[in-house]
């Protein structure tokens, strides 16, 4: 776990960082951040921001775990499959709660530090680490809610609408990377809140609850939760934030970068989606379809990295990698199922379990390394307040 993943450049850009983000949604404004301000006072002055954080997170994959054992298919809130037992209603009740709970330690991480006066770019860096893998997480979680075709959407239908909830934060700091400013997105406040209602019903009501035809529209609830992502980020986010790098370079406030240096940042995800819709449309084996929700925990944390270093990147004013590394052993197992696997579904199915788990443990290690090498670099500990002694 010593591997430097940090250039000296990027320490020293670590160094003169400083944070700066907009937040102008009338929720998180006028409801979610005096609720935050109120409640941080009870936390003592001892816990560690970061720790926080990652109570947060861990909140999230238990949600997901969970979950994952009782509906790994995404069958159970399905009629139709009879043979699959449905979700007990216990865990609606934690996953709502639990899922509360963990977007409201996610606000009040930066008040506690600031609180204790141990404000880092550590702390910034954790917190949006944690949040791009989040990005997977939550929306499965949503997701087995309405289960997949019946009154919902396919489970190939969910995955672009995964893949457009990670688009929608890469490009948050895709705008930062070039206006040096993070405007936090209306979409995540809103969904958030949501979210917790979702689950809050559905543990009164039961999933059949979410089983109608919205009148007039003449589309269910499931659909309409799709083109509630696909209107939140295709149609409001990223025109904002477009717009946002369109003004900083009118201004002449921004970076300044020419055009294929701002867009940099963009080429490792765009290659990978290309690689994946090789894979979903030419599998010999239909992997996909066997087991989708190994596929998009492999899409999310390959995403998570990339944004990951683009964090890094923004944070320390540091020209973005071009290609992240991990997309190589995607490509070899891309290469192996459409060559190798042939008539053989559960080797091309091994091959993506192992190929999961492999970018699981390269992410974790990157990211474990990070933190040693920052928490070194500023002599500071990442779940304890004590100043490190020499």
């Amino acid at each position: 776990m010593n591997c430097k993943y940090l250039s000296q450049e990027h320490l020293v850009g670590f160094e003169h960082y400083r944070y700066s983000a907009i937040d102008t949604n009338p929720l998180s404004v006028y409801v979610m951040h005096p609720f935050w301000n109120w409640l941080v006072k009870f936390f003592p002055k001892w816990l560690a921001p970061n720790l926080i954080t990652f109570t947060g997170f861990f909140l999230t994959l238990l949600n997901f775990g969970i979950l994952s054992y009782y509906d790994y298919d995404f069958s159970a809130s399905n009629t139709f499959r009879t043979e699959y037992a449905p979700i007990p209603k216990w865990v609606w009740i934690f996953c709502a709660f639990s899922h509360f709970i963990a977007y409201t330690l996610d606000g009040i991480d930066g008040k506690q530090a600031r609180r204790t006066n141990s404000s880092s770019p550590l702390g910034e860096m954790f917190d949006h680490g944690l949040d791009s893998w989040a990005t997977i997480f939550i929306p499965c979680c949503l997701y087995d809610v309405f289960g997949r075709d019946d009154y919902s959407i396919t489970v190939l239908e969910f995955y672009i609408c995964l893949w457009i909830v990670q688009f929608t934060f890469l490009s948050s700091h895709w705008e930062k990377y070039n206006t040096g400013v993070l405007y936090l997105p209306w979409a995540y406040d809103i969904s958030e809140i949501l979210c917790f209602f979702v689950f809050l019903i559905t543990f009164f009501k039961d999933y059949m609850f979410w089983k109608f035809d919205i009148p007039f529209l003449n589309i269910t609830a499931g659909i309409t939760v799709k083109y509630f992502l696909i209107i939140g980020s295709l149609c409001i986010s990223l025109p904002v934030t477009l717009y946002n790098i369109f003004v900083s370079y009118k201004n002449r406030t921004g970076k300044m970068r020419s055009l294929s240096e701002a867009n940099r940042p963009l080429f490792s995800s765009v290659v990978f989606m290309f690689l994946c819709y090789i894979w979903v449309k030419y599998s010999p084996n239909d992997v996909f379809h066997l087991d989708p929700r190994c596929f998009y925990v492999m899409t999310g944390t390959v995403v998570s990295n990339i944004c990951c270093r683009l964090i890094v990147s923004q944070m320390t004013n540091t020209r973005c990698e071009l290609l992240n590394w991990l997309l190589v052993p995607v490509s070899v197992a891309i290469s192996l199922s459409l060559v190798a696997t042939r008539n053989a579904p559960g080797s091309e199915l091994m091959l993506l379990r192992i190929l999961t788990g492999s970018i699981i443990l390269a992410h974790v290690h990157y990211g474990v390394c990070v933190v040693r090498q920052m928490c070194n670099h500023f002599n500071i500990h990442c779940f304890r307040l004590k100043e490190r002694q020499e």
